[in-house]
């Protein structure tokens, strides 16, 4: 376990390009990397949370989309999406207009700490672990009682998760260990 946790973060610090502290955001405030959760990873991710049609998801650092994505396709839940890279807003926007979703879909160009959770049902999060402990009183201060939140291979600093779940336990994803942390407010 802490073996895999510390691959995992020095792999999401390289593609940080994080060069003195990997779990320091590298300047300009990127504090979620883009590294793809795996797509059966990320449908489980959704899984665990028991997300239900009408249902507010929401992902922060959402990359490519594909959790908003799934959420909105396989899930009929109204998801938003929150990411900075422009190449990444654009395409995942262009995938959400052409698979007709635009009326359960949205990507949002913003700062994941700037997001309004209040209303939000599901939270994903693939964040590293500086990320997750700044955004921590975030929400403890706007989630609304009854959300779930799980974050992918780490762990919200100071939560005690409800579940684990080894989504990946012989690696074959993506040759890669994944670890599930599911939270209830």
């Amino acid at each position: 376990m802490v073996l895999r946790r510390a691959f995992l973060t020095l792999l999401l610090g390289a593609a940080a390009l994080s060069a003195a502290d990997p779990l320091r955001p590298p300047p300009g405030g990127n504090v979620a990397p883009y590294y793809p959760t795996p797509i059966e990873v990320a449908k489980r991710m959704l899984e665990v949370t028991e997300l239900q049609p009408g249902e507010l998801h929401m992902d922060l650092g959402s990359g490519d989309g594909r959790l908003v994505i799934l959420a909105a396709r396989n899930h009929q839940a109204r998801s938003i999406g929150y990411e900075l890279d422009p190449k990444l807003v654009l395409s995942s926007r262009r995938q959400i207009e052409e698979m007709g979703l635009s009326d359960l879909a949205t990507i949002v160009e913003q700062d994941l700490f700037q997001a309004d959770v209040s209303e939000v049902d599901v939270l994903t999060l693939y964040l590293l672990p500086r990320a997750l402990g700044k955004l921590r009183p975030i929400l403890e201060r706007d989630l609304k009682k009854g959300a779930r939140v799980v974050s992918h291979d780490f762990e919200v600093p100071d939560w005690e998760p409800v579940d684990r779940i080894d989504c990946d336990m012989e690696n074959e994803v993506d040759g890669l260990p994944h670890m599930l942390y599911l939270y209830h407010r």
